[in-house]
């Protein structure tokens, strides 16, 4: 069903081309409908997203509380680069300044500082388990999965959402698109995962490919490259600090020696504007061809 209260007031950022639309719950009368959060993520329909940013909600135990959304419409655990556009949100907003501030989420709560007026942020992202559970495991563990007679090594990590971390002799992005979406969803993973293929090129540095689970084939992504870091740092293939090279650019990950740790990189304000009940409208009548 459509809102009965449009428009719906939203604003647009990037972090290395991973976008995402921030909206206000204030901003809302009621919680947004999956179908609507379809339609804002849709590229022909809607605005063009990788994802929801619902926020700043209410916590009993940071300073604001953030909801996160793939553009499937699934709620997300915790996104990287999400949390650094919505802290840039927040600078823009007037509700931080550049000290420290906490953010709640449902992937574990984090401490945010801004840089450079907002274009920079850092986020403790918190430990990096080698599991898919609440568990604490310390020390990645090689698994083997198999898909389409092509056997890969892999790891789990954990930063609050899940990843599946593949060592690789050479990246490239037409693994991450050719396996991506198969691994996602293996019986393997019990809530579907996160994947990237990592190459190591220094003790300092490594590349990834990204495919993002309830979002596909992505250019970055914070969570990602906290993981895959943690995996390269964790088998001492790279040293504590480590830059991570995607095809959207490249984040900061810096590790203290229980696997803690912090991200750091840019974020774009791209612009704000309204989706008006027309398009919502037009979208859910849309659905049944599509």
């Amino acid at each position: 069903m459509a809102r009965e209260n449009p428009p719906i007031k939203f604003v647009k950022y990037h972090a290395l081309g991973n976008d995402y639309i921030v909206i206000n719950p204030a901003d809302l009368n009621g919680e947004l409908t999956p179908s609507e959060m379809l339609m804002i993520c849709d590229r022909h329909y809607g605005i063009g997203s990788d994802g929801v940013l619902l926020g700043p909600l209410e916590s009993s135990r940071c300073d604001f509380k953030l909801k996160i959304f793939n553009p499937d419409a699934s709620e997300a655990e915790k996104s990287g680069n999400g949390l650094r556009l919505f802290s840039r949100y927040l600078w823009d907003q007037g509700l931080v300044t550049n000290k420290p501030f906490s953010i709640e989420t449902k992937g574990g709560d984090v401490r945010a500082t801004v840089h450079e007026a907002g274009k920079t942020v850092s986020v403790d992202m918190g430990r990096v388990t080698f599991t898919h559970e609440s568990d604490l495991v310390v020390e990645p563990r090689p698994e083997e999965i198999t898909i389409n007679n092509s056997t890969f090594e892999f790891y789990r990590a954990n930063v609050g959402n899940p990843h599946c971390v593949i060592p690789v002799a050479t990246v490239s992005s037409e693994l991450a698109k050719r396996f991506g979406p198969i691994i996602e969803k293996d019986s393997l993973f019990s809530n579907r995962t996160n994947i990237q293929f990592l190459q190591i090129i220094s003790r300092n540095t490594v590349k990834i490919e990204i495919w993002e689970r309830g979002a596909g084939y992505t250019l970055a992504s914070g969570s990602s490259s906290t993981a895959s870091a943690g995996v390269a740092f964790a088998l001492g293939l790279c040293d504590e600090e480590i830059s991570v090279h995607m095809p959207g650019g490249i984040l900061q990950i810096a590790f203290d020696k229980s696997f803690k740790a912090t991200m750091t990189g840019p974020v774009c304000n791209i612009g704000e504007g309204i989706i008006t009940e027309e398009a919502l409208k037009d979208f859910e009548i849309s659905q049944p061809s599509r």
